[in-house]
């Protein structure tokens, strides 16, 4: 049981639902589109999908600390410290830790080849695309996360929007389709934001260990704004799925999960302290799986109707 607490805290297990989400709203369209689902495969994708993310965690957090990045946020006075703390409190050797998070990955592989073997090798193209953004988001020599033109950005929507969604719609139906690339747009921009939000936390520790996130680039005041934008811009993508087909009319009760935010954005300033950011980030993750499982819900009972 303490290994099993160990293991979640280290590898943010609490986070999970943001990945998880977009592979159950895949399925749902597949089973209400197509009317195909397979249960087995359903649960290989959610197990290859769970130790991608986690392994995407804990990779982070290893190179942030090899980059000195998680030392630089504890140094920085009101910095707020995102990772899980194990390497950089030294609760546990940089080798454990390393040896866990490509055993993680190693999980995901075999799941993503059983799944090609079943349902085409097309599936080994979102594996290695997943596995690639995961470690270059901050590993050289590419730390895209770094780099602040929206590359981070970009990857985040495209490994928890696009890929998961589509992806799992491929694995149930052998074919891909717009409907799912469309699906994924209200889910990923959401988490998008979310993981957009967390940089507010410690972008001035950010800047001084030279990880240049777009909060860094523009600016807290010009990000703030960004934030917002971002936020209706995920909201109206989920109308456009309704007016598309994608969703049922009833989907749009995901629309009443925008008010978490929008309550928080309304007492941020132009310039805040860190601390002042953790209630924005808590409404953004809640914003984003609530919404997810609103969307997922109208699948399902759209299909049992």
């Amino acid at each position: 049981m303490d290994r099993w607490i160990q293991f979640k805290k280290a590898s943010r297990f609490r986070v999970i639902p943001v990945m998880l989400i977009p592979v159950v709203l895949g399925a749902a369209g597949a089973y209400v589109w197509t009317g195909q689902f397979h249960p087995l495969l359903f649960i290989l994708t959610v197990i290859g999908a769970a130790a991608a993310h986690l392994f995407s965690n804990m990779v982070n957090d290893l190179w942030d600390f090899r980059n000195g990045t998680d030392s630089q946020a504890k140094e920085t006075p009101g910095a707020i410290s995102t990772n899980s703390g194990f390497l950089s409190g030294g609760m546990m050797s940089e080798r454990a830790f390393a040896r866990l998070t490509w055993g993680l990955l190693a999980v995901a592989v075999i799941c993503g080849v059983a799944l090609s073997i079943a349902s085409g090798p097309e599936v080994l193209w979102f594996v290695a695309g997943g596995a690639l953004i995961a470690y270059f988001y901050v590993a050289p020599p590419l730390r895209f996360g770094y780099r602040g033109k929206g590359y981070s950005e970009l990857a985040i929507f495209v490994a928890f929007g696009l890929m998961p969604v589509l992806g799992t719609y491929f694995v149930q139906t052998g074919e891909f389709s717009l409907k799912p690339v469309l699906l994924s747009l209200p889910v990923g921009l959401l988490t998008t934001l979310l993981l957009f939000n967390h940089h507010f936390l410690h972008w001035q520790a950010d800047k001084q260990a030279g990880k240049r996130t777009l909060v860094v680039v523009w600016g807290e005041r010009r990000a703030l704004v960004f934030s917002r934008v971002l936020l209706y811009i995920s909201y109206a993508s989920l109308i456009v799925c309704v007016a598309f087909g994608v969703l049922p009319f009833y989907a749009l009760l995901g629309l009443v999960t925008i008010a978490a935010p929008v309550h928080v954005y309304r007492g941020l300033s132009a310039h805040n302290a860190s601390a002042a950011y953790l209630p924005l980030m808590g409404a953004s993750q809640q914003a984003s799986v609530r919404c997810g499982l609103i969307m997922a819900a109208a699948l399902v009972i759209q299909g049992l109707i």
